[in-house]
């Protein structure tokens, strides 16, 4: 798998702007992270983490884990997915979050094979349960958890994910990172979604009833992910989606309007580079 990693599609864009090398990286983590409440991964924390759940104790010293891993995500907001996941990986389980959120992003935007793509979404998936039985307290144990299954359910029908089960373990994730952190903008953003296309799939009614999804809780959540996160261009565009997928054309120009939003958008690393190409992209179709 590494030396598959190593041959990963580069990112496409000018990455320049995006390094952070040095205490540029601390210095910039509250904005890189105010979508994901992931804490600083300096040795106090680990050491914290580690008391708290012994079974994140990497085979290396925490002075290492947290040099290795400010370099993983150095790789990641970098454009550099590979790496981080390898990085990461070599951490054990506290670089679990970083290697997981590197193989979401790269297989949303960058990787076009089907069966790799799936591959390591669903490992992504095995390595977040396991983050959550040995420390359930972490938000972004369970908030990648669900980005990746979202991922993966795309594959499937939106009935297919339903009937599965799929889009109930989602949810339930998305709740649970919510009720850890209720300030991640990132999970009232797939929460928003969520919504969206439950009542775009099966109607309100039967969404309500089966589901609990709602127009209103679907735009509660999106409002709350750009109050928590004012600079971020996939919040503009998922709550663009999520208005046409449950008003359909009758909001198309508010639709329209975050899609610029989003495209004018200053993006602070790589991962918000492509969000904002994104965006521009739809409003060139």
């Amino acid at each position: 798998m590494a030396q598959a990693r190593a041959q990963w599609i580069g990112f496409p864009h000018d990455n320049k702007p995006y390094s952070y090398g040095g205490a540029k990286l601390k210095t910039h983590w509250a904005r890189l992270h105010c979508g994901d409440c992931e804490p600083y991964p300096d040795e106090p924390t680990l050491n914290d983490l580690v008391d708290h759940y012994p079974d994140l104790k990497p085979a290396i010293s925490l002075k290492a884990a947290a040099a290795q891993l400010q370099h993983a995500w150095r790789a990641y907001h970098y454009g550099d997915f590979g790496a981080a996941v390898e990085q990461g990986l070599g951490v054990g389980r506290l670089g679990y979050n970083v290697a997981n959120k590197a193989v979401n992003i790269y297989a949303t935007y960058l990787e076009k094979d089907h069966d790799r793509r799936s591959g390591e979404l669903l490992e992504v998936v095995r390595r977040a349960e396991e983050l959550q039985s040995c420390a359930p307290d972490l938000s972004n144990g369970w908030y990648l958890h669900a980005q990746a299954l979202g991922r993966y359910s795309q594959a499937l029908s939106i009935a297919k994910a339903l009937a599965e089960g799929t889009a109930t373990k989602i949810k339930d994730s998305l709740d649970r990172t919510l009720e850890l952190e209720p300030d991640h903008a990132d999970a009232n953003i797939a929460l928003g979604l969520y919504n969206a296309l439950v009542i775009h799939k099966i109607g309100g009614t039967l969404g309500a009833l089966t589901y609990g999804a709602s127009k209103q809780a679907g735009l509660d959540h999106y409002q709350k992910a750009l109050q928590l996160n004012p600079e971020s261009a996939i919040a503009r565009i998922e709550y663009a989606n999520g208005l046409v997928m449950m008003y359909g054309k009758s909001k198309m120009a508010d639709a329209t309007r975050l899609y610029e939003e989003a495209a004018a958008c200053e993006p602070a690393d790589a991962m918000e580079r492509l969000d904002v190409e994104l965006a521009k992209a739809e409003l060139e179709d």
